[in-house]
């Protein structure tokens, strides 16, 4: 039985042998990226790659989401300072996972919106299920990722495909993604997927 939010730890962590698992765990909130989550996930990928023993990371998400972006109406309460400082706080993190020594995945179980699909760009690799959604949606909502996507979209799947995706906020299925570039491969489940990929690839 599903909890309230409150009752709910931000990421739940798991540990398979050299590899550790980090689920995004705000099911209500189609598991958007709150300041809480934020802290939550800096404080353990801070840890992590500090650890010698630990070779790879995947990030995941609960339920059928990956990450809906950040949490809008947290934006919307917040003044311009604190919105450069949740701003900032996204940079250094995902630019602390994409220097992870560690080989990171991105295990996409469902849609990969916004700042989701920012935490995604951050990774080495990413591996999508059949029915995973990716758009930076920003362009509807007359704002723009402020994490990093900006810069690591274009590197992928080409300056005009990632214009494309910021002006328009179009959507791309799974198949499509993989047409871009912009995911390594797809698995049902994704999550199996990225841990087969480690396990053929991570001593």
């Amino acid at each position: 039985m599903m909890g309230s939010e409150d009752s709910l730890a931000p990421l739940l962590v798991e540990a398979h042998v050299a590899t550790v698992v980090i689920r995004i765990n705000r099911p209500p909130k189609r598991n958007a990226l709150s300041q809480t989550s934020l802290e939550a996930l800096d404080d353990i990928v801070s840890q992590l790659v500090k650890q010698t023993d630990v070779r790879a990371i995947i990030f995941t998400g609960t339920a059928d989401v990956f990450a809906s972006g950040a949490d809008i109406r947290e934006l919307q309460a917040l003044d311009a300072a604190k919105a450069r400082e949740f701003a900032e706080c996204g940079q250094r993190l995902f630019q602390k996972i994409a220097d992870a020594p560690q080989l990171t995945i991105a295990a996409i179980n469902g849609p990969c919106m916004g700042g989701g699909l920012d935490l995604a760009l951050a990774c080495d690799m990413r591996v999508a299920s059949s029915n995973a959604i990716f758009a930076h949606p920003g362009a509807n909502l007359g704002i723009i990722t402020g994490w990093g996507g900006t810069q690591r979209l274009p590197r992928l799947v080409g300056r005009a495909r990632a214009l494309e995706m910021f002006f328009t906020a179009r959507r791309l299925t799974s198949l499509e993604a993989l047409e871009w570039n912009l995911i390594d491969r797809i698995s049902d489940p994704a999550l199996e997927g990225a841990l087969e990929i480690i396990k053929k690839n991570v001593p």
